[in-house]
């Protein structure tokens, strides 16, 4: 692969791979940091890409491989509950996210609701979200089913409705 092609490469799927790891670390800096080591690696170990799953699945297991390295490296706890098998699936209560987010009150206070889910709730919907990765590529990101991947944002976007429903009613109430 020539440095022209991977140039290409880091400028179509940087944003990806930023967005991730801001949902693995909330730490821009460190973000932007660990995105620069994830394509190092993934230049130094292109040619071991077979091309069995996406590019952007590839880079973002790459960087997730590298905050996981970090996290040993300084002492950080590394999140264990990766792999939470949940196979109920429930309807997300009719609140639009999307439309939610473009009122920048209404986003911050998302955010923060975001910022206290556990994972992977967390990690899967700011994949799908924020990344708009498929599924599918979510769930290869897991390792899991894509079936898995739907009911993990499903029920993230449940919480994150319910928690947002409460803080409105609760602040309608304080003031």
């Amino acid at each position: 692969m020539k440095a022209e092609d991977f140039d290409e490469i880091y400028r179509e799927y940087f944003k990806d791979v930023f967005l991730y790891l801001m949902s693995l670390c909330r730490e821009g800096s460190l973000a932007e940091e660990l995105v620069q080591e994830t394509f190092i690696k993934a230049m130094k170990s292109v040619d071991k890409f077979r091309g069995e799953c996406n590019l952007r699945v590839w880079l973002c297991q790459i960087a997730k491989n590298e905050y996981f390295m970090y996290c040993r490296k300084h002492g950080r706890e590394i999140p264990t509950d990766f792999t939470e098998n949940d196979t109920a699936y429930r309807s997300d209560g009719g609140v639009r996210f999307e439309e939610t987010l473009e009122d920048s009150a209404d986003a911050l206070d998302i955010h923060k609701i975001l910022h206290t889910l556990d994972e992977p709730y967390k990690e899967v919907f700011w994949l799908r979200t924020f990344g708009e990765l498929p599924f599918a590529q979510i769930a290869e990101v897991f390792g899991r089913s894509e079936s898995w991947a739907r009911v993990t944002y499903h029920r993230a976007r449940l919480k994150i409705a319910e928690s947002f429903r409460e803080k409105q009613q609760g602040g309608n109430s304080d003031e």
